[in-house]
């Protein structure tokens, strides 16, 4: 039996090729695009402007398939998280953020994660495996059209587009799976699909240094960086790919992504946590980092308050003491926010995604091993064990 290909999976390039394959000319994908991410057609006898013989080649060659929706929760603030289902007893949650102005879908790259980071609920479900085009670009397509049902908008480029922007930053860490995260970004961005702007469009790091730069050669976007912690020593605790990658480095990647980006600044993100990175000697710290030297790094910073979950074993930073925080960065002329909690009434929060995940790589006793690695040989050790692992 021939295997049918997911045209969710094909970037705009990919898809004039398959159509080239089929013997149709470039225009021929440029219809079927319309079609699958405009209209949200998955059925190609709806597809009325294609030749009846194109369609009978797609029906037996080609399906248009987003992963299936296993639940599907509205919080009290409007906040909406889907699980859906990536196969191999594994789920990713998706979630829609509506704002008076904008509509933010908050998608996931990964089913799990490996980068482990100690106040995020994902990491401590492992990681089972890279998410596919299909699987991320499919959250857009399924939220998209779900919410137009739901408010009763018509399908098609003239129907009020529900989702303004797009994060990835979601289960996963986007830049460790770099491919299908370009391809998706690619049709996020096509006039033919969904045509948002460059600055709409957010990729979420925790610091892949050698991806920051592949992503700024092959499809710069707005950049956020997962930052937490305001030098090395802490940064290690919270975020272990400061390990690999250490915050000097890290900056100076944020320069040069800068060259590139259709922003003038990099956002910052910090999870509040109380006693443990939110004194003032960490908002100072904070500064110079990001000011130090002759080349500052443009930036803004978002200030996250945490979002509880039992195995993390820490807590949120006090209204007050975040109001402080932000005072300290804004009177240095940082602009500062401060996120505003929504979902968690759904655990939809930031940090509150977990999924189901089976965790097939055990993440927790690797990053336990190289814990012991490093207090017995030292730092440059743990970074070899790191990395081989």
């Amino acid at each position: 039996m021939t295997q049918l290909t997911n045209l969710l999976d094909l970037d705009p390039a990919q898809l004039v090729a398959y159509c080239a394959e089929l013997g149709e000319k470039p225009f021929r994908a440029k219809q079927l695009q319309r079609w699958i991410h405009q209209f949200g057609a998955s059925d190609f006898n709806d597809m009325t402007d294609l030749a009846k013989s194109l369609r009978d080649k797609l029906a037996t060659r080609a399906h248009i398939v987003a992963p299936a929706v296993i639940s599907d929760h509205t919080s009290s603030d409007g906040t909406r998280k889907w699980l859906v289902d990536v196969g191999n007893g594994n789920a990713v949650e998706t979630v829609f953020i509506p704002e008076e102005t904008r509509g933010t879908l908050c998608i996931s790259t990964q089913a799990g994660c490996a980068v482990n980071c100690r106040f995020c609920s994902t990491g401590k479900q492992g990681f089972n495996r890279n998410l596919t085009v299909g699987e991320i670009i499919g959250q857009l397509w399924m939220a998209e059209f779900a919410l137009r049902k739901s408010k009763g908008v018509a399908p098609g480029p003239k129907g009020e587009r529900q989702i303004t922007n797009v994060v990835m930053m979601g289960m996963g860490e986007p830049l460790l799976n770099f491919e299908p995260t370009v391809t998706a970004l690619k049709l996020m961005l096509d006039d033919n699909a969904y045509g948002l702007s460059r600055r709409r469009v957010t990729v979420s790091t925790s610091g892949v240094v050698p991806m920051i730069d592949k992503l700024a050669a092959e499809c710069p976007v707005a950049l956020a960086v997962s930052l937490h912690a305001s030098n090395d020593a802490l940064r290690d605790e919270l975020v272990p790919l400061n390990r690999k990658y250490p915050l000097a480095e890290l900056m100076a990647a944020c320069q040069r992504y800068l060259e590139f980006a259709p922003r003038d600044f990099i956002t910052f993100e910090y999870c509040m946590l109380d006693g443990y990175n939110d004194g003032d000697q960490h908002a100072r710290e904070l500064i110079e980092l990001v000011q130090r030297g002759p080349h500052p790094v443009p930036c803004k910073f978002n200030l996250i308050p945490f979002n509880p979950f039992p195995e993390s074993g820490l807590k949120r930073s006090k209204s007050e003491r975040i109001k402080s925080f932000a005072k300290i960065l804004m009177d240095a002329g940082i602009v500062t926010t401060v996120r505003k909690t929504r979902g968690d009434d759904i655990d939809a929060a930031c940090g509150q995604l977990a999924g189901e995940v089976q965790d097939r790589t055990r993440v927790q006793e690797r990053m336990q091993r190289m814990e012991q690695y490093q207090s017995k040989f030292g730092k440059n050790f743990g970074r070899i064990v790191e990395i081989s692992s």
